[in-house]
């Protein structure tokens, strides 16, 4: 038995949880659609196939927000997300390189990294030699000008910490970046890369191993460990979170790439990231606002 969580537009909701289930009945799958409040749908479907389900519920609602799990979602006690075009609404490389006048060179492998066509290691390792010589001063400048929260990131945080969860923010980017970011996001711990500075200029280089999606993996099941195997939570957009979204109990991709979206449990496709909160059926009363 499996269960699907699902936020959609509201108009043709009645005929369109019919053509789901009639879909899936002609696949010999006995499903049933219901209200699991606060204007979300759930469907019971008697199959083990996530992806018979989720391929039935996105063909008649895309775009939508949806989570499937083989139980009724519970609150987790860990949250681990990535940070550019999740928790922040740019990528930071892109942005930085932007000081640089080469944004649309690095942007161009950041896309292919972020699709899972370049090994991420040697397209970031690329990227940050093409930022040498840049001054220190642009990564200040550029988070003040344009590094902004994703709509939604401050109470999907808050309202977990609030509820007893852990967080961490994870991410192939930098600590200069995200320091700042999680210190105003409110994440209790950061796992980042380092930009190697001298002189008041960026090297070309990074200081310490590369923060990939085996150390995104090893990062959430370490943390779950640690706090007994809880219920976890991650989030990402990119080939390189797949290895974290599918160790987590609930992984779910925002505005993801097709590889991620594809190995997550659910996706947000349609609205903020407090959608997360209502697919796992937290009531707004309980939300942290700002």
């Amino acid at each position: 038995m499996l269960i699907a969580r699902l936020i959609a537009e509201p108009e043709n909701l009645s005929a369109n949880c019919d053509a789901v289930i009639a879909g899936l009945a002609r696949l010999g799958i006995t499903a049933e659609a219901g209200d699991a409040g606060e204007g979300v749908l759930q469907f019971s479907a008697d199959t083990a196939d996530r992806n018979v389900l989720r391929q039935a519920i996105d063909t008649q609602f895309a775009p939508s927000d949806l989570l499937v799990c083989d139980h009724v979602p519970q609150l987790p006690r860990l949250f681990v997300s990535d940070m550019d075009s999740t928790m922040i609404s740019a990528e930071c490389i892109d942005e930085l390189a932007d000081f640089a006048g080469i944004k649309h060179q690095i942007a161009a492998i950041t896309e292919r990294a972020m699709q899972g066509e370049l090994d991420f290691e040697s397209a970031l390792r690329e990227r940050v030699m093409l930022l040498r010589d840049l001054s220190e001063e642009s990564i200040a400048e550029c988070l003040a000008t344009r590094i902004a929260p994703m709509p939604g990131a401050k109470v999907l945080v808050a309202t977990l910490k609030a509820a007893g969860c852990r967080t961490v923010l994870v991410t192939g980017g930098f600590h200069q970046f995200a320091d700042p970011v999680a210190e105003d996001l409110g994440f209790e711990q950061v796992v980042a890369n380092r930009l190697a500075i001298d002189g008041g200029r960026l090297t070309g280089g990074l200081i310490g191993p590369i923060t990939d999606s085996a150390v995104k993996q090893r990062v959430l099941e370490d943390e779950a460990a640690l706090l007994g195997g809880v219920p976890s939570l991650a989030t990402g957009d990119g080939a390189n979170d797949i290895p974290m979204l599918q160790a987590a109990t609930y992984g779910l991709a925002f505005r993801a790439k097709p590889k991620a979206r594809a190995a997550a449990d659910g996706w947000i496709d349609r609205g903020d990231l407090t959608a997360v909160l209502q697919l796992l059926g937290i009531p707004r009363s309980e939300w942290e606002w700002e």
